[in-house]
């Protein structure tokens, strides 16, 4: 299959159960790609089928990433050419790729109908004492609604949810680059690690983010440990306290300040909610914990911004934040964009941040910039492809007007 596939329908999801049944040789295809267990199962329950058909499908689906009905071979013909003709399976496509010499592997997505939009997934290998692993960063959204003073995606501002279909496509394409040219039977999933972390804030695009981590943990696709897909929030209060009724996943909290004056300014949402609020739900988060849980602790993100939230009282401010909050602190040298307000910590002032969490007895590690050749951070790309791509069709659109002129000339 080609990695230039189409983007789904953003009512595939939606409206698939009641569509299916009566679909018309005119009707546009269900996109089976995003639907999770339950849907599925209603999906071909109104197609008269049984349920267990659901699972054989997803196990084709995001287990041996076939996208051709007739390969499904535990699929009876009759029931392949039916879902031949009213489904697909479609992920979105895909307009850049670029594979880093250290490992990192970075795509841009064009999502929805016609030129559509843009979205960027990166995946980072590393090395552990549990072996390899592959995380990938996810976007939840086109754009974002939160614009924090530090983050190139929210420049961009935001356009769209993503559909579940365009969610969990990345994650498919992900795996899927590692065995284009792997036979069917051979193949088997590539990432261990999931992180909704990429563009966008996901708990505003709550349920198509909660069904597509469904997806994840479900044996039936790709039988992901709940400890290791971890969803990121610069703070949505009453979301947190929502996706700890309804799923169990790590939880990463994009701080990057330790007092409110300040956190107003680079996050924000942080007006709405204060930091007093957001470590109260992340605290009822934890208090969900179940021996097998993924809530053992919450993930604190902290990019370091030159001579802003980098300061010795900064760290001594974050001690006392979060001294009753079980908790591990990943501090991440920022990364400029073009125009951006900021630069990045010094080296040695990221390592004397480090040491004073360490010393006060939290576990503190510096995120290792991966991906410089291919531009890896968030957002970062995406500008520069938007920009390439609108030259080349302003382009195209040139030359196409010239040959009309002269077509037209005789």
């Amino acid at each position: 299959m080609s990695t230039e596939v189409l983007a789904a329908s953003a009512t595939d999801v939606q409206q698939a159960s009641a569509a299916a049944p009566a679909q018309s040789a005119t009707a546009e295809k269900v996109n089976l790609l995003g639907m999770s267990r339950p849907q599925m199962e209603k999906f071909f329950e109104d197609l008269g089928e049984k349920k267990f058909r659901a699972g054989q499908v997803m196990k084709w689906i995001h287990q041996f990433f076939v996208t051709d009905f007739a390969e499904m071979t535990n699929i009876s013909g009759k029931l392949r050419e039916k879902l031949e003709k009213i489904c697909e399976i479609k992920a979105p496509e895909v307009v850049h790729k670029n594979y880093s010499k250290d490992g990192t592997r970075k795509w841009v997505f064009r999502v929805g109908d016609g030129e559509g939009s843009l979205v960027e997934t990166v995946l980072i290998p590393a090395e552990d004492k549990t072996g390899s692993r592959k995380t990938l960063c996810i976007s939840s959204q086109v754009g974002c609604a939160l614009d924090c003073s530090f983050c190139s995606t929210g420049k961009q501002g935001f356009q769209r949810d993503l559909t579940q279909a365009e969610i969990i496509g990345q994650l498919w394409m992900a795996n899927y680059s590692y065995m284009e040219d792997v036979p069917v039977i051979e193949r088997e999933r590539s990432v261990t690690n999931v992180v909704m972390m990429g563009m966008g804030e996901p708990l505003l695009n709550y349920d198509a983010v909660l069904n597509a981590m469904r997806i994840m943990l479900d044996d039936f696709a790709y039988g992901m440990s709940k400890r290791r897909v971890t969803l990121s929030t610069s703070g949505v209060v009453p979301k947190i306290d929502q996706l700890a009724q309804d799923i169990d996943v790590a939880l990463a909290i994009s701080l990057h300040a330790t007092n409110n004056e300040l956190r107003d300014e680079l996050v924000p949402i942080n007006k709405k909610y204060p930091l007093e609020q957001l470590i109260a739900a992340c605290q009822r988060y934890i208090g969900k914990d179940g021996n097998e849980s993924a809530r053992k602790h919450v993930t604190i993100e902290y990019v370091m911004l030159d001579g802003v939230n980098d300061h010795p009282e900064h760290a001594q401010q974050m001690i006392k934040l979060l001294k009753n909050l079980p908790s591990k602190i990943n501090l991440i040298p920022f990364n400029p964009f073009p125009h951006a307000p900021y630069g990045r910590s010094s080296r040695n002032r990221i390592i004397s941040f480090q040491k004073t969490l360490s010393d006060a007895g939290f576990v503190c590690t510096i995120r290792q910039t991966r991906g410089d050749d291919i531009d890896a951070a968030c957002g970062q790309l995406v500008g520069q492809v938007a920009d390439r791509t609108r030259r080349a069709e302003q382009w195209k659109k040139k030359v196409a007007a010239q040959n009309e002129i002269i077509r037209s000339q005789g």
